[in-house]
Order: C-alpha cells, then sequence, then structure tokens
C-alpha cells in the first residue's frame, strides 16, 4: 500500500483552487509520522461482538489490525455461526457466549467492552445487560427504539460506572469531518440550506427478489424489531449530518410519509418518508430517507458558496465538491478508525466526547419520534 504523506495527499487530491479547502485541515493520521515514533504495543481493549449479522461481518474484517481494540468475543445465538467465528478469528471457546448465558461475561476479565449490534428493539436489553456486568459497551444506530429506552440505558451505564458509546462511524471519517467544519466554521458562510438523502431497495441478497416482511433476512420491515423504517435505520444519517453541518439542534420538524407501492414488503413500516427541519440560525434541512429507491447524497448551500458529496452518507467511497473545487480524501477503513478512536480513549482512563455517547444518540431519537409523529398528525411539531 502507497504510504500516504502529506505532500503525496496534496498532489493526488488538492488540485487547483479547491485545494485550499481541503489541505487546511488534513486529519492527524494522514500527515507523516515523526521520525522516532513507533507502533503501539500496549493493552489493546478486548471487544465481544454480540449479534453476528451482516453488518457485525463488516466491523470484525473492518477491525483486523487494529491498534487499540482486538476481537476477543462473540454472543449468538446461533451455534453455527459460532463454530465460524471461532474458527476464523481465532476466538477462545471461554469466550464464547449465547443470549441466555450472555450475563456470565460478568466473570470474563478477558472481555472489556461489548458491540451490540442487534436488531434496534434489542439494543436496550443488550446495552444494560452489558453495563450490568461492568463493560464497556458500544451500541449500532439508533440506540433504541424510543426516548425511556435510551434514558434506562443511560442510566445503566453511569450506574455502573462504564461509558456508552453509538456506533456513529462517520463522525470519524475524513470527509465527513470535513464537511462539518466547512459549515460549523463558516468557510462559505452561514448554511442556509441543507439538502440529505439515504436510501436503498431492500433485496434479499441471494434470492434478487425483494425481501418478504416476515423473512430474517430483513428484519427491519418487522415493526416490532425494528421500531420504525427506513428513517430510523437510514434516516438517521440524514439527521446526524444536517446537525453536525451546522452544530445546531433543530427546533420544528414537518414531515410526510411517501406512497406506498408495496403493500406487502410495508405492511408495518413506512417505505418512504421526507421531512424538513428548521434551526436556530433560520437554516432549513430537507430530509429523505427510502427502502423503496435508491438514493444517497448530501448537498449544504451557503452565503457564498455549497459543498455536496455523492455519495455521501453509506460506505464510500465519498465523491463531493465544494465552490472552490473538488473534496475527495482517501478511503479508510471507518469501523476500524472508530474503534481504535474509542479503545485509545478508554485505555487512557478518559471520558468519550459527547458527539458519540448516549446523550447524542437520545438527541436523533427524539428527533426521529418527532418526524414521525408530525407525518403521522399532518402538523409540526416543537423540539424546543
Amino acid at each position: 500500500m502507497e504510504k500516504i504523506t502529506r505532500r503525496s495527499f496534496v498532489n493526488k487530491f488538492g488540485i487547483g483552487i479547491g485545494a485550499s479547502v481541503i489541505v487546511t485541515t488534513l486529519p492527524s493520521f494522514l500527515y507523516e509520522p515523526e521520525l522516532n515514533s513507533l507502533p503501539y504495543i500496549g493493552k489493546k481493549i478486548n471487544l465481544a461482538i454480540c449479534g453476528l449479522g451482516i453488518y457485525a461481518n463488516i466491523v470484525a474484517e473492518s477491525m483486523q489490525g487494529s491498534e487499540y481494540c482486538h476481537l476477543a468475543g462473540i454472543v449468538t445465538g446461533t451455534p453455527s455461526k459460532a463454530v465460524k467465528w471461532k474458527d476464523r478469528y481465532n476466538i477462545p471457546e471461554k469466550n464464547i457466549y449465547n443470549y441466555e448465558n450472555f450475563d456470565e461475561i460478568i466473570n470474563n476479565k478477558d472481555i472489556d467492552m461489548v458491540y451490540v449490534i442487534l436488531p434496534n428493539s434489542l439494543h436496550k436489553e443488550f446495552v444494560i445487560r452489558s453495563a450490568k456486568a461492568g463493560k464497556h459497551v458500544i451500541t449500532e444506530k439508533p440506540m433504541a427504539i424510543n426516548v425511556k429506552e435510551c434514558e434506562e440505558m443511560i442510566k445503566a451505564c453511569n450506574d455502573n460506572k462504564v461509558q456508552l458509546a453509538i456506533g456513529y462511524r462517520l463522525h470519524y471519517e475524513p470527509t465527513h469531518l470535513e464537511i462539518k467544519r466547512l459549515g460549523q466554521e463558516k468557510v462559505f458562510g452561514q448554511v442556509r440550506y441543507i439538502e440529505s438523502s439515504l436510501g436503498y431497495k431492500t433485496y434479499d441478497t441471494i434470492a434478487k427478489t425483494p425481501v418478504d416482511i416476515n423473512s430474517p433476512a430483513n428484519w427491519r420491515l418487522n415493526k416490532k424489531l425494528s421500531g420504525g423504517g427506513p428513517l430510523m435505520d437510514l434516516g438517521i444519517y440524514c439527521i446526524q449530518a444536517s446537525r453536525y453541518i451546522l452544530g445546531e439542534e433543530p427546533i420544528s420538524v414537518t414531515a410526510q410519509f411517501g406512497t406506498i407501492n408495496d403493500k406487502n414488503r410495508f405492511s408495518e413500516t413506512e417505505e418512504s418518508i421526507s421531512w424538513q427541519m428548521k434551526f436556530p440560525s433560520g437554516a432549513m434541512a430537507n430530509g429523505n430517507t427510502s427502502c423503496g429507491y435508491n438514493i444517497d447524497r448530501t448537498y449544504a448551500s451557503a452565503d457564498y458558496g455549497s459543498f455536496e458529496l455523492s455519495p455521501g452518507l453509506s460506505y464510500g467511497p465519498y465523491e463531493g465538491k465544494t465552490s472552490k473545487g473538488p473534496l475527495k480524501f482517501p478511503p479508510i477503513k471507518q469501523q476500524q478508525k472508530q474503534l481504535d478512536e474509542i479503545s485509545k480513549l478508554l485505555l487512557e482512563n478518559k471520558q468519550l466526547p459527547n458527539h458519540i455517547t448516549g446523550e447524542e444518540g437520545l438527541k436523533d431519537i427524539k428527533i426521529i419520534n418527532a418526524i414521525y409523529k408530525a407525518a403521522e398528525t399532518g402538523k409540526k411539531v416543537s423540539l424546543s
């Protein structure tokens, strides 16, 4: 793999006048290491992944070679998965749990943290069980399915003196760090308008046919498991992008459900939903998400220019531009970067930053609940 230095990065990606936008904020991991720096060889955070679905596989593969985090255990209700993961990642038998004996993890000093990657309605249970076992915990987004569950999760982690993080991978991705800077530092003036959309057509990846609501291949169509439709799973990225581009919290929302084109698949959850958020600065954000069609872009218009990404919210690589030129950073292993940054702070006995904690997850759920209420009632819902 080519070594990335500041100079090679600028030569490759800082083209024309757009370089002034990109180069001034290169993340620290893109700079040349100091000559006397050495690879980290100290203790790592030993992680157990709870729930071995599609995204768990992405996390496990991404974190191979992680500097501060080690995949040490698994939690699954499927014995065949346990065998495959044990062999693939050399996981000791004593670090393999199922959902029934999971609480025994309290006695396992070789596990420091649990990453809950289960359907949304199960997040609360396993975050609280992890906290009571004295383990730090990460849970995938959305944090939970309602405000009460979020508050219970936060309390359980505080009571048991463990830290809770939400799996906001894009908070560590350099392209998104840049659009956050462009907005919050008002590089092009005050951002006045944001469009952010993410959607994909749900298919059975094996049969190449639309996923049925009863198929375990897509629990996201089952409201009991998901808590809602694409707004919960995908729209949360659009909400997040609008919030961190502006550095503000919305004060009100309006929303509309889209047409249901497949009543068999979307008998319990929305197929599509659009919403509008008003912010204290007067900025407006339009969001859109769907499990009925594909879309992936984010655009922001400010007083003296604009910036955008397309694709912008999926796994990348991201392509973008600003009013001054192209916007592109080398792709990174997003999940590895996320886990390394979290683990490093835990090893140093430091508090996790507010932007990834349970309090952040709670903010998203409050907004999501307000969007659903607005769509159901046809009325503006205040968040202030």
